[in-house]
């Protein structure tokens, strides 16, 4: 039996050294799954939506996402800002819909791409659907593919041939972006995100390779680009809220969605970050453990050094929720994440639900409180594992516990 621990740490990766993950597969053969389609042709609208793989980077596989339906509705498909509140069987069967027509691409021609990849570059640049004729070369597996970072999707086959049946609709902004400047990808992902363009638009453009020096142009698995623009996006307003006045108490949000029940904490201090992820018994990663396990990433004043990866690509979404929040109200604080996570996430949906969890806490009214040890004994009457556990494992608190500043420990 393969170590929880191990599990946790590894999501889906191949840590254990096993060519599929018995976890992600076991999800993915119990949920029952057809076809939608007869033969090997379809017609669908891609959401719009590409989704790029990681295994034997950097010779990937490129797909359009697309349900085997018509439909200007299929936004919808691909636009996790719009998901807060779904149930999680009804992100499942939504998700399931969509069909990865894959082809075998290598990174780099993203720089120089052929008719045919220019064709799925303008899908993942579309505003609206666009519709495709799509030929396979084989009849969809009838299977869910699991992802920790990614959202569930639907079956899989080779590609055949495409082709659009409608004009992709492209926004000026990102037409500009890709076709008339030479920018850095950092710095268009910080003018899009300026303008106004969601998260998910973002890592799409940057895993269909249509953002950076052009020359330099690769394409990014869609687990790296939703991450990489996390953490783009917080590192810029991270020094926007250095020049910020330090909040003046401390303030407790919640939320709880899908089992996920997140405690955020802003303390009267410069800006620090730290995500504690409590593993509970039963759910995807725990299944058959038979205690809880936590585990942490940080940053203090200066940043982070290296990737944070205890906690992965949830610590740059649950990052980002927090930085928006200080951003919008002119605050710099150090903040804490209490994440537990229950029985009832029984399959991994993506890290789009932590950065909306978090997003969905600022949203409800604070708890203000003037000393630590009054949040602390708030805190021992909520989280489900008692606090002298998140004493153990967290180096803010120990901080905060001894009275020191975190930028003295940059």
């Amino acid at each position: 039996m393969i170590n929880t621990a191990l599990c946790i740490k590894c999501k889906g990766k191949l840590l254990c050294g096993l060519k599929k993950c018995p976890v992600l597969e076991k999800y993915s053969s119990l949920k029952k799954t057809t076809s939608l389609i007869q033969g090997k042709e379809f017609e669908g609208s891609s959401p719009p939506s590409v989704f790029i793989s990681w295994k034997n980077y950097p010779n990937v596989s490129i797909a359009p996402l697309a349900p085997p339906t018509i439909d200007s509705k299929n936004s919808f498909l691909d636009m996790p800002e719009q998901w807060f509140g779904m149930p999680l069987d009804e992100i499942v069967s939504m998700r399931q819909q969509l069909i990865q027509s894959n082809k075998r691409i290598a990174v780099k021609d993203a720089a120089n791409p052929n008719y045919e990849l220019i064709g799925l570059q303008e899908i993942a640049m579309a505003s609206k659907p666009v519709d495709m004729e799509i030929e396979l070369q084989n009849r969809p597996i009838p299977k869910l593919s699991f992802h920790e970072s990614i959202a569930p999707i639907g079956p899989i086959a080779n590609l055949e041939k495409y082709s659009l049946a409608s004009n992709p609709i492209i926004p000026k902004k990102i037409d500009y972006l890709v076709s008339d400047t030479d920018a850095k990808s950092a710095d268009s992902i910080i003018e899009l995100y300026n303008s106004d363009f969601p998260v998910s638009t973002i890592y799409k453009l940057l895993s269909a390779g249509t953002l950076g020096v052009k020359k330099n142009r690769k394409f990014v698995p869609t687990r790296w680009s939703i991450t990489a623009t996390d953490d783009t996006v917080g590192r810029a307003l991270i020094e926007k809220i250095k020049e910020f006045s330090i909040t003046d108490s401390f303030k407790l949000f919640h939320s709880n969605y899908l089992d996920n029940d997140f405690w955020v904490l802003l303390s009267p201090n410069s800006w620090a970050f730290e995500n504690l992820e409590c593993w509970l018994p039963g759910g995807v990663w725990t299944t058959n453990a038979q205690k809880f396990h936590i585990i942490q990433d940080h940053e203090f004043y200066n940043g982070r050094k290296k990737y944070a990866s205890n906690v992965e690509g949830a610590y740059y979404a649950a990052r980002l929720g927090v930085l928006e929040y200080l951003e919008k109200k002119k605050l710099q604080a150090s903040s804490i994440v209490f994440r537990e996570i229950g029985s009832g996430y029984t399959q991994p949906v993506g890290v789009w639900q932590i950065r909306e969890n978090v997003r969905a806490a600022f949203d409800s009214k604070p708890l203000t409180f003037y000393s630590l040890p009054l949040v602390l004994e708030f805190l021992k009457k909520k989280l489900g594992v008692p606090i002298k556990f998140y004493l153990k494992e967290s180096k803010l608190l120990d901080m905060l516990m001894h009275q020191k500043k975190l930028s003295d420990f940059a």
